[in-house]
């Protein structure tokens, strides 16, 4: 944020958004005001060698995962490298889907999984991937149906309407899929088109203990040594058009890929990264700041901290409980380190001072301007974070303590539309509810362990009952006080006791002749409903507090464009496309301490740890290490690189995203930050700031030597 806004004061008040080169997530569109910095710093290529609509471009190979219901809020990013639709993503990203399909007799977690011939490639039901086919500047369609007399919610009513028919009409008589997002703030408007597919397979990935080597210890540190890749492959109908799975559908031909480099990257190499960043604030006030660190971050490191502990005691009971939880414990505590960490980083960066400094100069450059509108925003931000801090305090404990800590309550919760339908006596509609909740209730107790659950219960009601101001108590804490003598354990021995939830034996006995009155007495579901009523409650309380933020932050944003018109500014990160860029780069990030910029497999054996899950080296790696055995992977000093850092700017959403170097190859897989600069998503340190990647060597190794796949190696374009 020092440099991303810094002020310079002179006969007229400017903010300096001269921004270098690693700062910074571009659209794509807009490359060619980027390209001569680019040049100079080594890229070799052009802009249209990045985006063409008509040829095919380094953006036919990226890929945005996502999920049916929701496949433009892409959860991380994929390469294709090869002309059969194969690509990497992280280790961490394909997590879930080697959950999925682990149990005990085939622990993929574990043991790792490699398809060594496609019918051996396993499907994943829900799973997209989306391919960017155009996008377009479309802000003037949208400002033209708005005007200044319109309210928040009716301006944001008509940007649904218009961006609906925008989109609309941009894919009529397509096989394309498109959306419109905002970019700062509702003042700029882009189409994005997408192709979306609708049939991912998993083809490899390596076994936790490299996969996930260094567990959370590591997590957000750097030096690190972790294999963090996972394989998949798109497929689609014969004629080339998105299919669900059939066993008739093809590999995807893609109209570009990926060549794979194992030649390496030295310190100061060019490197850019295309990719989906999910959410970054670099234009949050103070205001908001305040907010982040004193109530978003704190509570959620706080809350999760008591749920972390009892599901790392309850995975270490036994394997089947490890899979169980494993991808619900990766995603719990993946943002438990980085709230405290990003917390740590502000403080240590002073960000808050730089926020309030920035505030200052902007307030007396709107009063310079004479516009009401500027003038005000300002004020409308801070009233609103004023007016519903103890609605966000609420509502922080009831998400983190009551509906996504322990599990049973809310899904319990969601089969009570089955109440209504048995009371309908309408046979069909009945019927339509006990499918969907049998099919919900499959996948939920798939990964259920009772015990884990009423440990979870017990610990997380008892904690939030204790911290959250009572007003905001939900009415089953009202009951275990009463009924139960605030004895939490009482209150979840009993429920699941009678509850027909508690085990999925009782729940599918119970949907062979459902009751309504059996529902309706449930102690689980009344504690869903109870939970999410208040829920909604003071989620409505804290949206109405929030009235005028949306306009200040509007306004705010305007205003920083309006001053900064001559100058490049890049819109936060929103989980649509984009590219950074910048160099390979070692960093001093304390006094005494100096890190280079890649680590090896060295690192990796000293590193073992046999009496912690998190530093175990499967004995075939440390054959491999002792007899050196690395094949064309190792560097000139013949070790074999593991990660290396960047200065490139990334957040959640770039994991798996491609690092490309001068001439379009692939040289790694950006899968973290570093905790110095874990401030990134709202306050850029060009100092401090790193990407942590996967060198693709080690990926290359892994497949070849470690798994012996050489099916996929040999469908790769490797240059050597």
């Amino acid at each position: 944020m020092k440099r991303f806004l810094t002020i310079l004061l002179g006969l007229s008040l400017l903010f300096n958004f001269n921004l270098r080169a690693d700062e910074g997530m571009w659209l794509l569109s807009m490359l060619g005001k980027n390209y001569e910095e680019m040049k100079e710093m080594g890229f070799k290529l052009t802009p249209e060698d990045i985006y063409n609509v008509n040829n095919g471009s380094i953006k036919d190979a990226i890929v945005g995962l996502g999920n049916e219901g929701s496949p433009f809020r892409h959860f991380c990013t994929g390469e294709i490298v090869s002309d059969q639709g194969l690509f990497f993503t992280n280790h961490h990203c394909g997590f879930g889907m080697i959950q999925t399909h682990s149990t005990v007799e085939h622990d993929y977690l574990a043991d790792g999984f490699w398809a060594y011939s496609k019918d051996q490639e396993l499907t994943n039901p829900g799973i997209t991937a989306s391919v960017l086919f155009k996008m377009e500047d479309v802000t003037d369609k949208v400002l033209a149906v708005l005007n200044e007399d319109m309210s928040e919610d009716d301006r944001a009513a008509k940007i649904k309407e218009i961006s609906k028919e925008i989109a609309a009409e941009s894919t009529k008589d397509t096989q394309y899929a498109a959306y419109v997002a905002d970019m700062f703030d509702n003042n700029q408007f882009f189409l994005f088109v997408y192709t979306i597919y609708k049939d991912v397979r998993l083809v490899g990935a390596p076994p936790s203990s490299i996969g996930k080597f260094g567990g959370d210890t590591d997590n957000w540190m750097w030096p690190r040594h972790t294999g963090d890749f996972s394989m998949f492959r798109i497929y689609t109908a014969a004629d080339g058009t998105p299919a669900t799975y059939s066993e008739e559908n093809i590999p995807l031909k893609p109209k570009h890929f990926l060549p794979v480099s194992a030649k390496g990257v030295k310190n100061d190499d060019f490197a850019m990264i295309l990719g989906f960043p999910g959410t970054t604030n670099r234009y949050l006030t103070s205001f908001g700041l305040e907010e982040t660190m004193n109530i978003t971050n704190k509570l959620r490191f706080e809350i999760r901290d008591v749920k972390i502990q009892i599901l790392r005691e309850e995975m270490k009971s036994s394997q089947k409980v490890r899979i169980q939880y494993a991808s619900k414990y990766a995603s719990c505590s993946n943002y438990w380190k980085y709230s405290e960490q990003q917390n740590k980083a502000l403080k240590q960066l002073n960000t808050m001072a730089g926020k309030k400094d920035i505030e200052k100069q902007y307030s007396k450059w709107a009063k310079n301007n004479k516009t009401e509108k500027y003038g005000k925003a300002l004020e409308l931000i801070e009233k609103a974070y004023q007016t519903r801090q103890p609605y966000a305090i609420a509502r922080m404990y009831m998400i983190e303590g009551l509906i996504s800590g322990p599990e049973l309550p809310y899904f319990a919760y969601q089969c009570s539309g089955l109440i209504s339908a048995l009371d309908s006596k309408d046979d069909d509609k009945i019927q339509k509810n006990i499918d969907a909740i049998n099919g919900a209730g499959e996948g939920f107790y798939k990964n259920y362990n009772a015990e884990t659950e009423k440990r979870l219960l017990v610990a997380l009601f008892k904690y939030t009952y204790n911290n959250l101001d009572k007003q905001f108590h939900p009415d089953v804490f009202q009951l275990i006080e009463k009924k139960y003598k605030g004895d939490f354990k009482k209150f979840v021995d009993k429920a699941f006791e009678k509850s027909i939830f508690a085990t999925e034996e009782s729940f599918n006995e119970f949907m062979k002749n459902p009751k309504s009155k059996t529902l309706q007495n449930d102690l689980m579901l009344n504690a869903g409903t109870s939970i999410l009523n208040k829920y909604r409650e003071i989620n409505s309380l804290f949206w109405s507090s929030s009235d005028g933020l949306d306009e200040g932050r509007r306004v705010f944003a305007d205003g920083l464009m309006y001053i900064n018109a001559d100058k490049l500014m890049y819109p936060d990160a929103n989980s649509t496309i984009r590219l950074t860029y910048g160099k390979v780069g070692k960093y001093d990030p304390r006094d005494a301490v100096a890190y280079d910029y890649y680590t090896t497999l060295k690192g990796v054996i000293e590193k073992e740890d046999p009496t912690t899950t998190e530093f175990v080296v499967p004995e075939k790696l440390k054959e491999l290490y002792h007899s050196k055995d690395y094949g064309r992977y190792a560097n000139e000093k013949g070790d074999l690189p593991v990660c290396f850092i960047t200065d490139n700017d990334i957040t959640g959403g770039n994991s798996g995203s491609p690092v490309i170097n001068a001439e379009g190859h692939l040289i790694g897989l950006a899968f973290d930050g570093n905790s110095e600069a874990m401030s990134g998503d709202i306050d850029f340190e060009e100092n401090l700031q790193r990407c942590i990647n996967l060198d693709v060597r080690y990926a290359l190794f892994i497949i070849d030597k470690y798994a012996g796949a050489k099916n996929l190696i040999d469908e790769m374009d490797i240059k050597y």
